[in-house]
């Protein structure tokens, strides 16, 4: 079987870089939509019932923390395992190592509730990781926060090497 590389998924899934850091491409988005009225207020407007991406990170590179108002599910593909690394509301860390070896503590899928701001790194010692993301209500731009460093240092500041590594602004 050939060994597969991150440029190569990155050009037969034809990928592109993502606001947060790494390659996407997106697979799905529902062509039914829930009004607005039956959201929560959060949302301001009618979204997709569903969307889904395929997500690749290379190490040295990072998903720079963020949060969105959909819960996100996360599914591992290939390459090496991929750590989720969440921020609650009372300034709890997370740390879910996705990938393929269940004697490392890695699982398959991971759920990111919304409003949690959170990012990912390829574990130590990997190369890159191909993921997949699934968003419901789905995925839309307004519903994106990219964390700004100084604000979230002062809201967590017994984060503040990790929230430094994982800020882009």
């Amino acid at each position: 079987m050939k060994k597969y590389h991150a440029a190569d998924y990155i050009k037969a899934f034809r990928m592109e870089p993502h606001p947060e850091g790494g390659y996407f491409r997106e697979t799905y988005r529902s062509s039914e939509t829930v009004a607005g009225t039956a959201l929560p207020g959060r949302f301001g407007g009618e979204r997709n019932f569903s969307t889904a991406i395929y997500f690749l990170l290379e190490a040295g590179n990072f998903s720079a923390l963020h949060r969105i108002k959909s819960d996100e599910a996360w599914h591992f593909y290939a390459g090496d395992a991929l750590d989720v690394i969440e921020i609650d509301e009372q300034g709890n860390l997370r740390v879910t190592s996705l990938g393929s070896d269940p004697e490392a503590g890695e699982i398959f899928q991971h759920i990111v509730p919304a409003g949690r701001w959170f990012g990912s790194r390829v574990k130590a010692g990997g190369s890159f990781s191909l993921v997949g993301c699934t968003v419901s209500p789905g995925f839309d731009f307004t519903d994106f926060e990219m964390a700004e460093r100084k604000k979230l240092m002062e809201q967590f500041p017994q984060h503040a090497l990790l929230i430094e590594d994982l800020t882009r602004i």
